[in-house]
């Protein structure tokens, strides 16, 4: 099991896919409430990863050889 300090904590654990991470950070979203002040930098770390893969999505593959 694995704890972390904060929400930016799961964007540099190099073991999870970015997919994973969003998990991570939505389960742990869920956990805080949206009264509580980690509910606002979690949103925030989500919404980095969301743009990450939404640009990897529009980005090409590269190319088999």
């Amino acid at each position: 099991q694995r704890f972390y300090r904060g929400p930016s904590d799961v964007i540099r654990d190099r073991r999870f896919s970015d997919a994973e991470r969003l998990e991570i950070l939505e389960a742990w979203q869920t956990l805080s409430g949206a009264q509580s002040a980690e509910f606002q930098q979690i949103a925030d770390v989500r919404a980095e990863i969301e743009r990450k893969l939404a640009a990897d999505a529009d980005s090409p593959l590269p190319q088999k050889r």
